[in-house]
């Protein structure tokens, strides 16, 4: 067969090489050590032999082991979630309710995270990417509702909710979704120009600028760091000069140092996080992290056994929400607490496998949005595991798919949903019957 004759004009050829297909680039990257390859992958990838090690390529259906890993922290956290609120029927604070309360919010909150998750599969990566832009600014406008009085619901200071009537809503949680889609659908559009500082960097580090000025108004600085984690992550993953990530990484660390400095609430936080046992600090800032530090120190290697946790008994605030680890810590011991580590590394590893699939196979916004999700959970259950083993600093975050929550549960079963899609479309690619 004759070779095509494709003829280029002067303005062709002086294209940017983003245009090019990503599957050439992926051939001059393989080629033997004698031939130097004449372009790479528009992401950074790793190994361009990968290939998933999920269900094989000719084989349609879903990552089953992913779906069963989290189904078991879903069924895990919700068994945890009611033994840390059993006791809570006690508390005058909380009104007469019984004693599985919030265990029956949070299996009605797995119940409409499933169906949420199940509507969310059926639409298309490509959907997803032309409807990254309108759910960012969906999300803005949210934030933006949630602080006007009488209508965010203020909770100990901290206007973050919005009232549904069964239900309050987070939209910083909705926030970390619309952030993961954009931040992918822009580093797909900014690909050709990803070497400029002023023109790849800039506009999505004021998009990620506006969103933490409305979180730190409610204020949330824990949700603004992840959603700073995520949007750094995914313009890293998405092939940014090296050392422009690293100034951005510089800057936001004196950011976040200049906030906490100016912050009189804040520097007694790292305070008591530097000195808890202090007698000013243990009963005030310092009295959530010493009690969580006692209820992993009584666990010790094996755990005083599911339902014995006595600083669940109105000792450990919050035990059901940001300090569910140590409860686990208490009941199951060194033992699970391991397990449970595993268990998140296990999941981020596999999503991130997905995500790289997804870029080999010229999928480059699927691929940024599951290593997105991998990024969120993983570095949001770092921060939760580390605050509770005083390892980091107090800051109210939740750990993914476990803690109870209903606005972070809605969105982790999303979030997970479109790391299936992704994997699914993958091995649609990949199928003898689609080829």
């Amino acid at each position: 067969m004759a070779k095509q004759k494709t003829d280029h004009t002067p303005e062709q050829s002086a294209a940017p090489s983003a245009h090019r297909s990503w599957r050439t680039r992926l051939t001059g990257w393989m080629r033997g050590p004698q031939d130097k390859p004449v372009d790479v992958l528009p992401v950074r990838v790793g190994d361009a032999q990968y290939r998933s090690k999920a269900l094989p390529p000719t084989t349609l259906g879903l990552d089953q082991a992913l779906i069963w890993v989290v189904i078991g922290l879903l069924a895990w956290g919700l068994v945890m979630v009611y033994s840390a609120s059993i006791a809570m029927a006690d508390n005058p604070r909380f009104g007469k309710i019984l004693p599985y309360h919030f265990a029956l919010r949070h299996a009605i909150s797995l119940g409409v995270g499933f169906v949420a998750a199940l509507l969310a599969f059926q639409v298309p990566m490509e959907r997803w990417e032309q409807l990254a832009p309108r759910i960012f600014m969906l999300a803005l406008v949210l934030l933006v509702i949630v602080l006007i009085p009488h209508v965010g619901v203020s909770v100990n200071g901290s206007r973050r909710w919005l009232s549904l009537g069964v239900m309050n809503f987070q939209p910083s949680e909705l926030a970390k979704f619309a952030v993961l889609l954009y931040a992918a659908d822009y580093m797909v559009r900014r690909m050709a120009v990803k070497e400029r500082f002023f023109r790849a960097v800039l506009p999505m580090a004021f998009a990620v600028l506006i969103v933490g000025v409305l979180l730190l108004a409610e204020p949330d600085m824990g949700a603004f760091l992840v959603i700073v984690i995520i949007a750094m992550g995914i313009l890293f993953l998405g092939g940014v000069n090296a050392r422009m990530f690293f100034g951005m990484g510089a800057l936001v660390v004196l950011a976040f140092v200049a906030m906490i400095a100016t912050s009189p609430w804040r520097r007694e936080r790292i305070f008591a996080y530097l000195n808890p046992w202090d007698m000013e600090h243990a009963l005030g800032k310092g009295y959530q992290l010493t009690h969580a530090l006692i209820a992993i120190g009584r666990g010790e290697v094996t755990g005083v056994g599911l339902g014995r946790s006595v600083e669940k008994l109105h000792w450990l605030p919050e035990a059901h929400t940001d300090f569910l680890f140590s409860v686990i810590g208490e009941e199951f011991g060194f033992v699970g607490l391991m397990v449970l580590i595993f268990a998140f590394y296990w999941l981020m590893r596999r999503m991130t496998e997905i995500g790289r699939e997804a870029i080999i196979l010229d999928r480059v916004f699927s691929g940024l949005v599951a290593q997105g999700v991998a990024i969120w959970m993983g570095f949001q259950a770092f921060i939760n595991m580390g605050v509770n083993l005083g390892a980091l600093p107090t800051k109210g975050l939740t750990l993914p798919l476990m803690s109870f929550g209903g606005s972070a549960i809605l969105f982790n079963l999303i979030a997970i949903a479109v790391v299936l899609r992704v994997d699914y479309e993958n091995k649609a690619l990949q199928s003898p019957r689609r080829a």
